[in-house]
């Protein structure tokens, strides 16, 4: 059996037995495809473990980064464990292949006081009543308060906001669903968006849509759009010009830890399946006590 095919019928597995998520199945696809490319399509049973490296060290040449090549080396492997289990190889070419370690990245965190300044100059700009500056509050307002994913923003529906418990229900990875809070600056400007500026935008719109926020041509606001809105406005406060939603999500988590919340009330509203990727933001508000003590201690240099 070709590798191609072999690779087709287990991302059909991953789809359809394991139902992991499209966006999952295409990342398996891209970085099997590549192997199958790479390698010139040979039987799956001919691979082996220095072709497989040999794929990595290419990857490696084109400047591929660290968290790249970890993430093809879960693909292959999971690819031929499959494999082995379905009697299409006879042994697993992949069982010593290593991932390089990936560098771990602390993420970029702006300052309570910092976001509170920006979410003040994009109130004043929404008071201006322009329909897009009334959405690009609620927006940074909803990221902020929820520490929502952008993809879990952009698929918010009408009937996913309850205006009453003030909390929103979010379908995230793994298509896993849970419920959160956000509080009474997020109530304000989503209620301004809602009455003064989602009907002028689904106006606009050759048919309805069921999305909470809409773009300006009146159809779902899309993940772009909102990469723009908050490079646009938080991009200065935090110093770096391509920054993303991520950020807010970031800042989210580390003001809630700084503030005293507990760590697993903090993986439950960020919907993290494991409580050690929550972790990371106790590495971010340690590094932070650290500066403020180096800072401010007499003693801290001496």
């Amino acid at each position: 059996m070709k590798t191609s095919r072999a690779v087709d019928d287990y991302l059909r597995h991953l789809r359809d037995v394991r139902r992991l998520s499209p966006a999952t199945v295409r990342a398996y696809r891209a970085d099997l495809s590549d192997l199958v490319e790479v390698l010139g399509d040979p039987p799956v049973d001919d691979v082996t473990l220095d072709l497989l490296r040999d794929w990595l060290w290419a990857a490696m040449q084109q400047g591929r980064s660290r968290a790249t090549l970890a993430r093809r080396t879960a693909s292959v492997r999971g690819f031929f464990a499959w494999a082995l289990d379905a009697e299409a190889i006879a042994t697993d070419p992949s069982a010593r292949l290593v991932a390089p370690k990936r560098g771990r990245t602390l993420p970029a965190v702006a300052t309570a006081d910092g976001l509170s300044h920006v979410m003040e100059s994009a109130a004043v700009a929404a008071d201006s009543g322009d329909p897009l500056a009334l959405r690009d509050d609620a927006v940074l307002e909803l990221l902020y308060a929820s520490a929502l994913r952008v993809s879990e923003l952009c698929g918010l529906d009408l009937d996913d906001l309850d205006r009453g418990r003030r909390t929103v229900r979010v379908l995230g990875k793994g298509s896993k669903e849970r419920v959160v809070p956000y509080g009474l600056p997020a109530e304000r400007a989503l209620d301004a968006y809602l009455v003064r500026a989602r009907p002028v935008l689904a106006a606009r719109a050759a048919q309805t849509t069921p999305a909470l926020f809409l773009g300006a041509r009146g159809g779902r606001l899309g993940p772009r759009a909102v990469y723009t809105v908050v490079s646009r406005t938080l991009g200065p406060e935090v110093g770096v010009e391509t920054i993303g939603p991520h950020a807010l999500r970031h800042s989210a988590a580390t003001h809630l830890l700084d503030g005293g919340a507990d760590l697993r009330s903090v993986q439950e509203l960020l919907g993290h399946a494991s409580l050690g990727t929550t972790q990371i933001y106790t590495h971010v508000s340690s590094e932070r006590l650290l500066a403020t003590y180096r800072l401010a201690h007499p003693r801290a240099e001496r």
